[in-house]
């Protein structure tokens, strides 16, 4: 029986493969596509899914095929500079085309032995007290422990689930493609300047050989949701936001999107879970869509693993859910008032200017940033914990050490225990659980434990309090 099926191949999917792979659990990737579309809805990864692309080893890929950014809020159209003292080690974005990201996640989940099957659509699923059956468009059958849809905004998982996903339908939509231009780049960037004053819906971005990448208002909502979206539609709306088509031919993709902002009531029923669009869908403003996706596959790949291996404490599994969906829901939220700060109306813009006012103030600007980069998110553990230090349920930023970085030790996706007392000890977890000893570590604390995720499950000192927050994590301690 195959242990964990993950229906869907973006980077949600693959994201979860390659976590799941460093548990040894045998995973199934099942895309309906043959082959990847080569669309790039997704532009970049922001600071904290940097962090996890350097706490996976992955990062020099990145950097090597992205340029990095550093624009500081990126609020509703808002650009400020890079804020200063942003919690993070690596205090940038990089911008990488989704194509890129789904080819390298797809490269390590490969190396790491998972395997990706093309060319399978999902048509049916049930499930019992011991696995999930999966039915296939073709009549075929498959078997697993477990199933996770990543299978996007019109997930066939969550639907045979019958799991709701409330929330409010597109109120505007706006087109989205790649063409060539034949009009001068110099009178295209004069235009986008100067429509852009108004519309921050619009845009025409050069990608190099004439195409761009062009974002204008559709005209009105669209009734038919698969209706293919066309270059003379394109053109049309050009001329009439921007007073011309800029000669707009050869698209190479043409696609649309709504302001839907819509969540799933679960993220997990019995055997089988959401993640990615599949769970929540909302605006693509901030750029938080795929980094939110391939976050929460970084949140339960090792939990779904320890549910695998028979050894995640009580209630483990659940966490993905109350530590997610909140994450989510406040996405939602700030992609809604983003939305509202992009409109034309006086009312609008008004407001606009005083937030951009607003963020000109360096605690405020650090806070947008630590919003929608995600370096600003803090699991709640529950009553009593979280209150006696301020690291309890935030990620670890990145810290220098003895010898080395931090995120250097966490490669396998186990869990570590930062100790610069050199009292404590993991024993009875160390098959799941790392210590690490370092007096001269830049850590502010006598200790952390850390989760494979990187997030702070305890600081302290005491040796009883380890013994407890070890056993509530990585279940009980081996005999």
């Amino acid at each position: 029986m195959i242990d964990v099926i993950v229906v869907g191949g973006g980077p949600t999917g693959l994201m979860l493969a390659c976590e799941l792979r460093l548990h040894d659990v045998r995973v199934v990737v099942l895309e309906r596509l043959t082959e990847p579309t080569g669309q790039s809805r997704g532009q970049g990864l922001h600071a904290r899914s940097v962090e996890m692309m350097d706490q996976r080893g992955l990062l020099d890929r990145f950097l090597a095929v992205s340029e990095k950014f550093r624009v500081g809020g990126l609020f509703g159209g808002i650009a400020k500079p890079w804020p200063d003292r942003l919690d993070t080690a690596h205090p940038y974005g990089l911008a990488t085309p989704q194509p890129v990201t789904e080819r390298l996640l797809e490269e390590r989940a490969l190396e790491l032995g998972a395997e990706i099957r093309r060319g399978c659509e999902v048509a049916g699923l049930s499930q019992d007290e011991d696995g999930v059956t999966v039915e296939l468009a073709d009549g075929t059958h498959l078997r697993s422990r477990h199933l996770v849809g990543c299978d996007g905004a019109r997930s066939t998982v969550r639907k045979r689930l019958g799991v709701g996903f409330p929330g409010e339908p597109a109120r505007v939509e706006t087109l989205l493609g790649e063409m060539r231009l034949t009009e001068d780049p110099a009178k295209v960037a004069a235009v986008v300047e100067e429509v852009r004053r108004t519309q921050l819906r619009f845009g025409a971005t050069p990608l190099g050989d004439g195409t761009y990448r062009v974002v204008v208002p559709a005209d009105g909502v669209a009734e038919d949701r698969a209706a293919a979206t066309t270059l003379e539609e394109f053109r049309k709306q050009l001329r009439a936001v921007a007073g011309t088509d800029f000669g707009a031919h050869a698209p190479r993709w043409l696609s649309r999107f709504g302001d839907a902002t819509r969540q799933a009531e679960r993220y997990r029923v019995g055997r089988v879970l959401l993640a990615g669009d599949a769970a929540h869908i909302h605006p693509p403003t901030g750029g938080q869509g795929l980094n939110l996706g391939i976050q929460d596959a970084f949140n339960l790949g090792w939990k779904l693993a320890a549910e695998v291996a028979g050894r995640a404490p009580e209630g483990l599994l659940d966490s993905y859910h109350a530590e997610r969906h909140p994450v989510g829901a406040a996405v939602l939220d700030n992609t809604r008032a983003q939305i509202t700060l992009l409109g034309t109306d006086p009312g609008a813009t008004a407001l606009r200017e005083l937030f951009s006012r607003l963020m000109d103030f360096e605690e405020v600007n650090r806070y947008v940033t630590g919003m929608i980069t995600a370096v600003g998110v803090r699991y709640d553990f529950g009553e009593g914990e979280g209150e006696d230090h301020e690291l309890l349920g935030r990620r670890m930023r990145d810290v220098r050490l003895g010898r080395g970085r931090l995120y250097e030790l966490m490669r396998g996706g186990r869990g570590l225990l930062l100790d610069r007392t050199g009292r404590l000890s993991v024993e009875g977890w160390a098959d799941r659980v790392d210590h690490v000893v370092d007096a001269g570590a830049e850590l502010d604390a006598p200790a952390v434990l850390l989760r494979p995720d990187g997030h702070v499950a305890w600081v302290g000192e005491d040796r009883r309090e380890l013994a407890g927050r070890l056993a509530k994590w990585f279940g009980a301690a081996a005999g």
